[in-house]
């Protein structure tokens, strides 16, 4: 995809191609063929043929070379896009630089404490043996250096479960019981390649048991019976407002509920989209639109589902609820005119526990998030440099072709005109001199 801001400059003029200015022109005046009425065996009409032959050759060799010039420029200013989005990377590199070797160093228990709690998340998966989510987890933490599967290729991400993080338990047990075990142990996506790897299918429709995750939970004595969810981020409707400025987080500007009489609900903490902290990789750029798991992911899981102080508070608010709510004290509003009654479920499958890196400013992580949106661009770019140079390719091997037909058809015409001259020699030399 070309920038819209910077249209990319095309040559109008029809191009003078080298190649087909080292052929010979063929030209009315090249003929050597007596336009005269006597001339034998219709000459002319054959000459005139010719011309017009050679004419519509040499026009489609020249608009060949035309398209091949358009794809150059093309290819040249794609270039040089990427050559400046190469510099501005390097040089937010360099900013970046500046930052970590003048913040303090992370405190080893910070990170401690951040492994053990991915850790725990995927023994809570795991513990689903026979999900699944228990049996990518499996291979993926347990066997995944050791083996090349699609399964575990870069198109899968992973489990819902393991693709955010939440600093607060209370929330963290909120959220997961709002989403339900099925959710939360659900295996996610870029694209529908990553579904296909997942499961194949006979020649009868039935799932191939053999292939896909049945077949490495079959390797090792797990069977895979019933149904499992799947997410794909390439086919969900991502969030279509704008981002809070300046948050490295990424998070949604999704404006505060409103009472009948405009204030904002007592008791109104934020919305669960927003409560969901993301590792960097997984911020933004993941789809081929640019969009990250904030937006599309998490977004299709909680939508504007609105997090309050008390069950109480929240009941207040019910004028301004339309996607769900919950409150710490356990309250819970799965959608309009739809509550949770009754004692919590206690889901367990939760998030990873967030512990922010120590020693960083937020500037810090908003540099790291402007490089992977260059990056992004210049992949994009990139994209569009194979596509040119596919199609320049092309044009030129139709270029090369249609210059062999019209050199041979100049070679021939050469020789049947020579005939002809030949011919009509020979005719004159039969008559004799005019008297």
């Amino acid at each position: 995809m070309f920038p819209t801001n910077s249209p990319i400059p095309i040559n109008a003029k029809p191009l003078a191609v080298q190649d087909v200015a080292a052929v010979n022109r063929v030209e009315p005046n090249n003929f050597s063929v007596n336009a005269g009425n006597e001339a034998p065996n219709g000459a002319l009409p054959y000459a005139n043929s010719l011309m017009s032959g050679s004419k519509k050759l040499q026009d489609e060799v020249e608009k060949t070379g035309s398209k091949m010039k358009q794809h150059e420029d093309n290819l040249k200013f794609l270039k040089a896009q990427k050559n400046q989005l190469d510099d501005a990377i390097l040089d937010l590199q360099v900013s970046l630089g500046k930052y970590i070797s003048s913040s303090a160093p992370k405190t080893e228990d910070s990170d401690t404490s951040q492994v053990r709690s991915e850790d725990e998340t995927v023994e809570q998966i795991l513990r689903h043996e026979n999900s699944a989510a228990g049996i990518y987890c499996q291979f993926k933490y347990r066997h995944g250096s050791q083996l090349s599967t699609p399964i575990l290729s870069e198109d899968v991400l992973g489990v819902v479960a393991s693709l955010g993080k939440v600093d607060e338990d209370n929330l963290n047990r909120l959220f997961s019981e709002y989403l339900g075990l099925q959710n939360m142990l659900a295996i996610v996506c870029k694209t529908y390649e990553g579904i296909k790897v997942l499961e194949m299918y006979d020649g009868e429709g039935l799932v191939n048991k053999g292939s896909g995750i049945q077949g490495l939970g079959a390797s090792i004595g797990r069977a895979l019976e019933g149904r499992y969810s799947v997410i794909c981020l390439e086919y969900l409707r991502p969030y279509a407002g704008e981002f809070l400025s300046d948050d490295p987080q990424r998070r949604l500007d999704i404006p505060k509920p409103r009472l009948p009489n405009g204030n904002t609900p007592a008791g109104f903490l934020g919305y669960a989209v927003n409560m969901v902290n993301l590792d960097r990789p997984h911020i933004f750029c993941l789809t081929s639109s640019g969009s990250g798991l904030r937006e599309t992911l998490f977004y299709t899981l909680f939508s504007r589902l609105q997090v309050y102080r008390t069950r109480a508070e929240m009941l207040l608010a019910l004028p301004c609820i339309s996607d769900g709510a919950v409150s710490l004290d356990g309250g819970m509003i799965r959608s309009t005119g739809v509550f949770s009654l009754g004692s919590r479920e206690d889901v367990d499958v939760r998030f990873p526990k967030f512990s922010q890196r120590a020693g960083l400013p937020d500037k810090y992580y908003e540099l790291e998030n402007q490089i992977k949106q260059k990056k992004w661009e210049k992949e994009r770019l990139q994209e569009d440099i194979r596509r040119e140079q596919a199609l320049l390719d092309q044009e030129k091997y139709n270029f090369s072709l249609r210059k062999q037909d019209f050199l041979k058809f100049l070679a021939d015409s050469s020789t049947i005109i020579t005939q002809h001259q030949l011919q009509t020699a020979a005719a004159h030399n039969r008559q004799g001199p005019p008297r």
